[in-house]
């Protein structure tokens, strides 16, 4: 089983990110951070990578729920979501919640895992 839920999308990268941003904020995700890896790489170590963003998405329902359960979910939030340039398009691949909670081993947090892995794929489904 793969740990991300991903799809390939035709436009330009920007047009990309800014629709997986509409689409999750549709899903009742907001975005806490937003890292432009090939920005970062080339000022930190003079290196040339492809277009690269890391949008830490995070659902404040179900993060709530999470940690009214489990106050060490915390250290798996935001749920990571990478837009990048691929040879054959714009990649938009998303952590797949359950397996991220998984790791908690607390059968409780399911439901909730199983809820972020269905707004995520309609996320995709939408782009």
């Amino acid at each position: 089983m793969s740990y991300t839920l991903r799809t390939r999308v035709d436009g330009g990268f920007d047009d990309v990110v800014e629709k997986t941003l509409d689409a999750l904020e549709d899903e009742g995700f907001g975005v806490l951070c937003d890292i432009d890896v090939r920005d970062t790489l080339k000022k930190k170590l003079d290196e040339d990578f492809r277009q690269y963003r890391i949008l830490g998405a995070c659902n404040p329902q179900l993060a709530h729920q999470g940690l009214e359960d489990d106050l060490e979910l915390g250290t798996l939030l935001p749920c990571n979501v990478v837009v990048y340039d691929d040879d054959d398009g714009v990649v938009v691949s998303a952590v797949d919640p359950r397996r991220l909670i998984g790791v908690a081993e607390n059968d409780d947090l399911d439901p909730i895992g199983d809820d972020a892995s269905e707004r995520f794929k309609r996320v995709l489904e939408s782009l």
